[in-house]
């Protein structure tokens, strides 16, 4: 068997580049690994192989050419992909929880929610990008400065080099006479996913939160979406309680595992 690297995905701007290599048997492709940084600057693999001998031998294959530490993430449910990566000495990290979320606000019980007095929900599209940008620093600075921005979910979107903005357009965002408070991101690919809802330290706990995750699900039941997915930090308290208040459903785990 032989494992062979080469390089892709090197874009216009060069802002990522995607490792891979070939498990080889007989000429035979048994397995892939991928290395690629994430836009926070963290560099994650992923073997798919056919047996475990091809798994380990792409594995020692990556190790010994790339810098720890080195991430993955495998659905915890896969027992097998798991046991493959703890031979090659990753252990669990962090877990977090995917959820269900229905968007119909009869059951989620918003239909009735106002935003809290002095606060306006911007819809998505219709935010001041220079505003836009300093409430998504701000938070940033914010949480980076107590439990660090790698305990939130992971953010696996390309994006230029020192710009956390995507794209406005996929904001809403929560506002006062002079600043933003709070913002919320949906994307829709194959199903809407709710990437981050954030608010300022100082404005929590006045209901901004809820206020913008009552407008993104009513926009996305009025496009007719019936649930929208997003992911929790099995440690993040607040944002469960506030998920599951509305009828969000766990549906599945994903372990982050490091070496």
């Amino acid at each position: 068997m032989d494992t062979k690297p080469y390089t892709s995905g090197l874009s216009d701007d060069a802002v990522m580049i995607t490792l891979q290599w070939h498990a080889l048997d007989d000429d035979l492709v048994v397995g892939r690994g991928y290395a690629k940084h994430r836009p926070d600057g963290r560099l994650f693999v992923t073997i798919d192989a056919w047996h475990d001998a091809a798994f380990d031998r792409l594995s020692e294959a990556m190790l010994a050419a790339l810098p720890a530490p080195l991430y993955t993430v495998v659905d915890e449910a896969d027992v097998e992909l798991t046991a493959g990566w703890r031979r090659a000495g990753f252990t669990i990290r962090r877990r977090e929880w995917e959820y269900a979320v229905p968007t119909d606000p009869r059951i989620t019980g918003l239909d009735q929610l106002l935003p809290p007095r002095g606060v306006t929900i911007v819809p998505a599209g219709q935010a001041d990008e220079g505003l836009l940008r300093a409430v998504d620093r701000a938070i940033r600075d914010e949480v980076e400065a107590t439990i660090g921005w790698q305990s939130m979910p992971a953010e696996v979107i390309p994006r230029p080099e020192g710009d956390t903005i995507v794209d406005p357009s996929k904001y809403a965002v929560a506002a006062a006479s002079d600043r933003y408070l709070g913002l919320i991101r949906v994307v829709t690919v194959n199903r809407p996913r709710i990437g981050l809802l954030a608010v300022r330290a100082s404005e929590q706990r006045r209901g901004i939160a809820r206020a913008l995750l009552a407008h993104a699900l009513a926009t996305l039941h009025n496009s007719g979406f019936a649930e929208a997915w997003t992911e929790v930090h099995e440690s993040n308290r607040p944002a469960t309680s506030l998920f599951e208040g509305i009828g969000a459903r766990p549906m599945s785990s994903n372990l982050e595992l490091v070496r």
